[in-house]
């Protein structure tokens, strides 16, 4: 009897870690699917970026170029699709002998509610348009500015006006009007998310002092620094009775003091 209670406990052992593999997986297949697939989405356009950024100015305009007219063709053909009269997949030609105002209604109406394979031509040129102006603009220039955008807006707007048919009969002129108010808006929306995005200005100086905080760990003492003017400028003259001033405990003060005699960056901030 000893001797098969013995031979049981191996399988009984086996059996054990088996559920636990089996658990583990189960625990490794319940990871969410969005999430991993959001971060290799991710990891691919930094790596996309990254080779861009290597090319000549031609190349990396023709990849923005076609990547930004396919997310346009996909967004057009998706509005064209949900659509609520459906609209028709191909452009209806007009009637003959029509009247020259009522045919220029009609192309305008074309271009904004069309079925989705017009949606998507007019879409795929113009945010294929702007994404390849905007790059070569990014590369003469050396930054991304306003300039840079307004002048890409126009040409998308210019562009997505002679496509789409909304000039006629005078397509020149609609098309220097329609650029110009692309140019207008995409430069205002520009100009207000560049203000959005700004950091305070009294955050500047405690860049440094942010940063080494949140590498030991103890970012939550950035308050601390900012009630004591403790700006980056200060931090080689920190002293214990410093940070004792502004309220911070020994162990941290300890290891922040550390830090700043092991860190040269920090001893030479000026």
């Amino acid at each position: 009897m000893e001797g098969a209670k013995q031979k049981q406990r191996p399988l009984t052992v086996m059996a054990s870690s088996s559920s636990a593999q089996v658990a583990a997986a189960r625990g490794l297949g319940m990871a969410n699917p969005l999430a991993e697939w959001s971060g290799r989405v991710r990891s691919l356009e930094a790596g996309l970026r990254a080779w861009l950024a290597k090319q000549p100015t031609h190349v990396e305009a023709a990849v923005s170029t076609a990547v930004g007219a396919v997310q346009g063709a996909a967004l057009g053909g998706l509005m064209g699709t949900l659509a609520p009269d459906g609209g028709s997949a191909l452009p209806v030609p007009p009637p003959p002998g029509a009247d020259p105002k009522a045919l220029a209604s009609l192309k305008q109406a074309q271009a904004l509610a069309g079925g989705p394979l017009v949606q998507a031509r007019n879409f795929a040129v113009m945010t294929g348009a702007n994404a390849g102006i905007s790059c070569v603009m990014r590369r003469i220039r050396g930054v991304e500015d306003v300039q840079g955008s307004m002048a890409a807006a126009f040409g998308s707007g210019a562009l997505f006006s002679i496509v789409s048919g909304m000039g006629t009969p005078n397509p020149v002129a609609n098309a220097i009007t329609t650029g110009v108010a692309f140019a207008v808006f995409q430069g205002g929306f520009f100009m207000i998310g560049q203000k959005f995005s700004q950091p305070q200005s009294e955050d500047t100086y405690y860049s440094r002092g942010r940063s080494m905080l949140q590498s030991l760990g103890l970012q939550n003492y950035e308050k601390n620094f900012k009630k004591g003017l403790l700006t980056d400028q200060t931090l080689p003259l920190l002293t214990d009775s410093a940070l004792r001033d502004v309220k911070i405990p020994p162990g941290p003060r300890l290891l922040i003091l550390d830090h700043i005699k092991r860190d040269p960056e920090l001893t030479r901030v000026n």
